[in-house]
């Protein structure tokens, strides 16, 4: 995996500008925080993050894939000004679960998500090196 950083051009905190990769590709659907019984785990926002990526991981492992072979992810959450006043908590819980490994990132804020009560959901592209 290679992170596309055009020179001159200042080097983000905690995503990639772009990456480009070769492997076997791992596609992970919108992931919520919920536990393995289908419930949401808390209400608290940077606890959801912390579930939510927790599950990537672990649907990952399903194809023997790790958090450093994401190169893309892409986040949706129902409140920005959540997602800032967590972003200390998120970060933590990020570097605790994906390491310092920080893939092509998007956040988009969106009016509501299909599971009543989710704050974040998260869908990520890995790819496994051949």
């Amino acid at each position: 995996m290679k992170i596309l950083q055009p020179a001159g051009w200042p080097r983000p905190k905690g995503y990639a500008n772009g990456v480009s990769a070769k492997g076997l590709s791992v596609f992970v659907s919108g992931m919520i925080a919920w536990d393995p019984h289908g419930k949401l785990v808390t209400s608290n926002f940077a606890g959801q993050v912390r579930q939510t990526l927790s599950n990537v991981v672990e649907v990952l492992a399903e194809a023997n894939a790790k958090p450093e072979h994401i190169v893309r992810m892409t986040w949706y959450v129902v409140s920005k000004t959540e997602y800032v006043a967590a972003q200390k908590e998120i970060g933590a819980a990020y570097r605790e679960i994906m390491g310092r490994h920080y893939p092509a990132m998007t956040a988009v804020e969106v009016s509501s998500l299909m599971e009543d009560g989710a704050r974040v959901e998260i869908e990520v592209t890995a790819l496994i090196p051949e």
